[in-house]
């Protein structure tokens, strides 16, 4: 399974480039303009990590990484930044953000960035599927006392 990446800039000339270079290494990479566009596709779909940009006019990346960390806990979010810019990075991972990346930045350091964050994630899903099963094996009518999950999503 190809790792679904989220790319968030409202630069279309810098997003759209590195998204492609993303995706000829076989990554599934979708674009967004802006933060309410990004909730609105991670409301839709399933992504494994977020490229997020920190300065962005209307919803910047910061209001952007706190939505994100509300819908979705455990889907790891990389900043994106520019000089002026590393004091909300810092910020960022303060509010749950994997890491950063200073802009421009080299395609392979992305991405290392993006596989070390798949795989946080990837060890937290099991983790938190190897819990479910457990308490499934212990106490099988949990199953019918948990309340159903928003999207069925194991990262709700």
């Amino acid at each position: 399974m190809r790792t679904r990446v989220l790319m968030v800039d409202d630069e279309k000339e810098f997003v759209e480039p590195l998204a492609e270079r993303l995706a000829l290494r076989d990554y599934d990479v979708t674009t967004s303009l802006s933060g309410e566009e990004a909730i609105e596709k991670i409301k839709a779909a399933r992504f494994d990590v977020v490229v997020l940009d920190v300065s962005m006019p209307g919803m910047d990346g910061i209001d952007t990484l706190r939505e994100i960390k509300r819908l979705r806990p455990i889907l790891e979010v990389i900043l994106l930044t520019g000089h002026a810019t590393v004091d909300s990075a810092i910020d960022g991972l303060k509010l749950g953000a994997f890491d950063y990346l200073k802009k421009p930045c080299e395609t392979e350091d992305l991405i290392v960035k993006i596989e070390q964050a798949y795989k946080v994630k990837a060890d937290r899903e099991e983790r938190i599927r190897e819990a479910r099963i457990k308490e499934i094996i212990q106490s099988p009518r949990s199953v019918l006392r948990r309340k159903p999950a928003g999207d069925g999503f194991l990262d709700d």
